[in-house]
């Protein structure tokens, strides 16, 4: 703890953002940087408490009191190599995880919790910027070849740990790029490809080799890639969208969100949108997005940037409070309001709106056709009740379906090899095994839908078991905590 008194003398403070107005004119990211001095003073707002709650809240552990004294004492090569122990890719949670770590913060019990993803993010930017970053190949490898299918944050953990352990790595992609949503799903102005870019070439430095264009499951399939291969991962994710098949759902002009987000990071990559796609754009349109989660608020600030004439964002769930309740109490994660940096841009938002039908004219989407919920616990349990005469029609021609995703594509790869499926869908393991022997999973793939940092997790947990599995034992570092079921 640098200084015992930091968290009394020091206030919260966050860069500032470049003005809305600049903004939406580019897909650059938006937030400035804090000079170092300020940074040295937010992590002395750490207090080194006796039970640090903010690894509870992180899925990776990172060991966030010892580089917040770090940053402090301006060690930043030491900080570097103590978030490196537990995070793989600290430029991809520095900017696009919620930050659970911070709600889970002693300091947030009364007070602003300290800026915690703000010092991770400058962390691995000043190692990047002085040269920190290098390559870190294996001693001697171990004459052992593992497939990654997939190469999301997940596969991409999960490949540099094996590589790192010594073993022959190559990830297959389908896309023309590595990333997975990270490259295509994500926009720009959140997550610029060159962050992505850099890294990759340090992976590769480190052997690892990386194949894209290539659909396991159809260009590549089972049979060779399990003789090829001694040990297969899957980390392809949750990618079938959750589809709302109400009537005038086959109208043109409604479209999955990820499929409009994609088609504008080609764009920005310089790239023609695939052939055999519909072009979506929002210029010009007036845009509905249905889901109130992270994937509505990027289609929210792609349509700023795209240049729609109106947005409108409705949620089927009610209005959630604006500040932690008993409900979820610290250090839980808090259902509360929150709002993006692309709410701000502009937009209306709505709560408690259950889309009922769309029409159009000629095959395309003119009116979506909604009404208001009235919301109410049933023995514990929330239940929705149509509010009388609260129907009522909004003008759209183009509406985003942003309702999550309901578990990976079991058609192809999955499907060849007969892998289990849990409950949910998700490929069901065994310590990240699946049902097939030499098979592992990992990542949305395995959990369902969730966080980049719990994707990092994984890949580095899924890492753990594949070397074990192949070397009797395993002596790559495993995250400092366990994970929460």
């Amino acid at each position: 703890m640098g200084k015992i008194t930091g968290f009394k003398e020091f206030r919260r403070e966050m860069p500032a953002r470049r003005p809305v107005r600049e903004r939406v004119r580019d897909w650059k990211e938006f937030e400035h940087k804090l000079a170092e001095e300020q940074l040295k003073l937010q992590g002395a707002r750490c207090m080194d408490c006796g039970v640090p709650f903010c690894h509870q809240g992180c899925p990776l552990g990172n060991i966030i009191p010892d580089w917040n004294d770090l940053v402090y004492h301006g060690r930043w090569a030491d900080a570097l190599e103590r978030l490196h122990s537990t995070n793989n890719f600290p430029e991809f949670t520095g900017r696009v995880c919620p930050a659970p770590c911070e709600e889970a913060c002693v300091l947030a019990i009364n007070d602003e919790p300290v800026t915690i993803k703000l010092i991770e993010k400058s962390i691995i930017e000043h190692a990047f910027a002085t040269g920190l970053v290098q390559p870190r190949p294996a001693a001697r490898p171990t004459g052992r070849r593992v497939a990654v299918v997939g190469s999301g944050p997940a596969g991409l953990a999960c490949a540099q740990q094996l590589a790192r352990a010594g073993h022959e790595v190559t990830v297959f992609e389908r896309s023309d790029r590595p990333g997975g949503l990270l490259a295509y799903g994500i926009p720009d102005f959140k997550l610029e490809k060159w962050v992505i870019d850099r890294r990759l070439e340090q992976m590769a430095a480190e052997g690892v080799e990386f194949v894209t264009g290539c659909y396991v499951g159809r260009d590549l399939h089972a049979e060779r890639l399990r003789a090829e291969f001694d040990a297969v991962c899957l980390t392809i994710g949750a990618t079938r969208p959750r589809d709302l098949p109400l009537p005038g759902r086959e109208l043109g002009g409604i479209h999955f969100a990820m499929d409009f987000l994609t088609q504008q990071n080609r764009r920005n990559a310089g790239k023609s949108v695939e052939p055999a796609a519909q072009e979506i754009l929002a210029t010009g349109r007036r845009v509905v997005i249905l889901g109130g989660g992270d994937t509505g608020s990027d289609c929210l600030g792609t349509s700023h940037r795209q240049g729609a004439k109106s947005v409108h964002q409705f949620e089927l769930l009610p209005l959630p409070p604006k500040a932690r309740t008993a409900e979820t109490p610290w250090p839980d994660w808090p259902m509360i309001l929150r709002s993006s940096s692309s709410h701000e841009e502009g937009g209306r938002r709505d709560w408690s709106i259950n889309t009922k039908r769309f029409a159009g004219d000629n095959g395309a989407v003119t009116r979506l056709c909604a009404a208001r919920l009235n919301w109410r616990r049933d023995n514990g349990r929330m239940v929705m009740e149509e509010m009388p005469g609260s129907e009522f029609e909004l003008e759209c021609d183009l509406v985003l379906l942003a309702l999550g995703f309901v578990g990976p594509e079991a058609d192809t790869i999955v499907a060849e090899l007969g892998l289990q499926l849990d409950a949910r869908g998700n490929i069901a393991c065994d310590n990240y095994m699946s049902s097939v022997p030499g098979v592992f999973a990992a990542g949305d793939a395995r959990r369902g839908q969730s966080l980049v940092v719990w994707a990092i997790w994984e890949g580095r947990e899924a890492a753990c078991a594949i070397d074990a599995y192949l070397m009797g034992r395993s002596y790559i570092p495993a995250s400092p905590l366990p994970a929460a079921p």
